[in-house]
């Protein structure tokens, strides 16, 4: 599959993208791309798992505490107003966090930020930062180091079993995420698996079931992955460097895609249309993803080109 940017009728660029959809017993049901096999970090799909994983160590969430810990949040004063009182509750300061300080993700929370006073980088404005504040809130209850960003710490090697079981290989040697904690190794194929477990297995339906009712506390309201979320049954959490991957919670089929150049929105556009592959996008959520699957490209603040998928 190659998805193609193009401006003012000339081909800008070429992303190719594996992507794939895998049901409940393992079978593919559609795939393009060549590289279904290929290695690559999960990054922050691997999210929802890692907060099953502090959630059964004793992390306590609520429902709308368990979405922003699985979230890649924008840094909005709601998800920053969250992260907080997870740590409170759990006597915990922003101090505890291992993540980065960081500026908001989202320009419009940035700006929100400055005009309050808030002119530093904090770590508790991190997109990751409900995730840090889940598992410090597992290590209080588990009595495990506040050193959770270790590799060896037994909250990761939970994970790492998890994950592993879940979509059917070796998820190591492992690496370091953009947020210190550790990430995981898959492949395009072994990551729609592990998200059709997801979908249908009883022991993460709460967790599910947080994300699909939240899905502007686990990415921001104006996230292509939110507005995937919005009209398909199930749940979409991108990754960094073009992946990006999803449950459909009515059918148990999981999906996952990878741009292969790291672009986000190429991953996007061909897990929609993997999913319209499948025969899960009906004709009013095509019209409502149009500009998911057709992102515009502007020149000048206006459109001047589109995405455009080149699926065989």
């Amino acid at each position: 599959m190659i998805v193609r940017v193009v401006r003012s009728g000339l081909v800008e660029a070429e992303h190719p993208v594996s992507a794939a959809a895998v049901d409940g017993t393992g079978k593919i049901l559609a795939s393009f791309g060549a590289d279904l096999d290929r290695d690559f970090f999960g990054r922050s799909v691997v999210k929802p798992f890692q907060t099953f994983v502090s959630q059964r160590a004793g992390a306590d969430l609520g429902t709308e505490q368990t979405a922003i810990a699985t979230a890649s949040h924008g840094g909005q004063p709601l998800h920053v107003a969250f992260v907080r009182r997870m740590l409170a509750e759990a006597d915990l300061t922003e101090a505890d966090l291992r993540c980065p300080p960081a500026r908001p993700s989202t320009a419009g929370a940035d700006r929100r930020w400055y005009a309050s006073g808030s002119l530093e980088p904090l770590r508790v404005f991190h997109g990751c930062s409900g995730k840090h504040a889940a598992m410090l809130r597992a290590c209080r209850a588990s009595d495990w180091s506040f050193d959770y960003t270790a590799g060896d710490h037994p909250l990761h090697a939970e994970v790492m079993d998890i994950v592993s079981t879940a979509t059917g290989r070796s998820v190591g040697p492992v690496g370091v995420d953009g947020c210190g904690v550790p990430t995981l190794r898959t492949d395009t194929v072994a990551l729609a698996r592990g998200y059709a477990a997801f979908s249908r297995d009883v022991e993460f339906a709460s967790i599910l079931g947080a994300i699909r009712r939240y899905p502007s506390l686990t990415s921001d309201g104006d996230r292509r992955e939110a507005m995937i979320n919005r009209w398909v049954p199930g749940f979409v959490k991108g990754g960094a460097a073009g992946c990006i991957a999803a449950a459909w919670s009515e059918g148990g089929v999981g999906f996952a895609a990878k741009a292969w150049t790291g672009d986000d929105t190429a991953a996007t556009a061909a897990l929609v249309g993997l999913m319209d592959r499948v025969g899960i996008v009906a004709d009013y959520q095509r019209d409502r993803l149009a500009d998911v699957v057709s992102a515009p490209v502007l020149g000048g603040g206006v459109p001047v080109g589109r995405y455009e998928l080149v699926a065989p």
